[in-house]
């Protein structure tokens, strides 16, 4: 199959080329950087660079592809993050129509089937619409949970305060996901005809952020490492105190409370929380020692 890739060679996208190549499949990697080129090919993928907004670069990137794999990038742009997702959502989905590709798998998110209370992935609530008016095209939404690695983020919190924290409980049960859990499930449904729309969670784990301070702290040395629940407002500051931009901040804070409030993980809740990834939280919690 031809099959073509956008994300550049990030935490999803290199795993996913790779298990592509793998098993022999002819792949393109789409990237903002030229820079990145060498490194594409060298995987043995052909590099296609421009923006993931430019709908007349994604027609081309597409065009003659099997299959497309779509994501857009976390806090895109820095300012007015939801709206530029929304944007770069619309010219997917025009470039999908254009090109005439029939099989897409798209990066979404737990809580996308909400369009407000979610943060940052309201963007991706906006994205899953536009694909939703594409006929005649297989789209799998690749509704991802909460990414492990974003507790790398804690790590000075964990080093200087000795503890672990958000706004929300400590008994609050959250859906986490591995970077290569998805990949794998990526390069499943690429490799697979599809039918119709269709939503697929993928999560590692589903634990409480009392259970992710207990493992991550016991990683560290740190055994016995609580939770401690901030507010909204604690939070934000927080964040802000730490260089975190005040839209980016605000936006957190917001999915922080869609959390507490339990809204997010909802619908995910209602399919039956079905984890299906292979990476638990404490086999990550040996990543990140090695980070820490």
């Amino acid at each position: 199959m031809k099959i073509t890739i956008a994300g550049s060679l990030g935490n999803i996208s290199k795993p996913l080329a790779q298990t592509l190549i793998a098993a022999g499949h002819d792949i393109t990697v789409i990237s903002s950087q030229d820079a990145r080129r060498s490194d594409i090919e060298a995987l043995g993928a052909k590099a296609a660079i421009g923006s993931i907004d430019d709908a007349g670069f994604l027609t081309s990137a597409f065009t003659g592809a099997d299959a497309v794999y779509t994501m857009t990038p976390p806090n895109l742009g820095g300012q007015n993050i939801k709206a530029h997702t929304a944007a770069a959502g619309e010219a997917l989905a025009e470039a999908i129509r254009r090109s005439g590709v029939k099989r897409v798998v798209m990066l979404s998110s737990i809580g996308a089937d909400l369009p407000e209370g979610n943060g940052p992935i309201g963007g991706l609530y906006a994205v899953e619409q536009s694909y939703q008016q594409l006929k005649e095209v297989a789209v799998t939404y690749l509704r991802a949970g909460y990414f492990y690695i974003n507790s790398y983020n804690d790590i000075p919190l964990i080093k200087h305060q000795d503890i672990l924290g958000g706004n929300y409980p400590a008994g609050t049960k959250i859906p986490f996901v591995h970077p290569e859990d998805i990949a794998a499930a990526a390069a499943k449904a690429l490799q697979e005809p599809g039918n119709g729309h269709e939503v697929r969670y993928v999560v590692s784990d589903y634990r409480t952020a009392a259970e992710v301070a207990t493992a991550l702290g016991t990683a560290v040395g740190k055994p016995g490492l609580p939770w401690v629940e901030f507010t909204d407002e604690q939070s934000l500051e927080g964040m802000k105190a730490a260089g975190v931009p005040e839209e980016i901040a605000g936006l957190y804070t917001e999915m922080g409370a869609g959390f507490r409030k339990g809204i997010i993980p909802a619908d995910f809740i209602k399919q039956g929380a079905p984890v299906t990834g292979a990476i638990r939280l404490e086999e990550f919690a040996k990543e990140f020692a090695g980070k820490y």
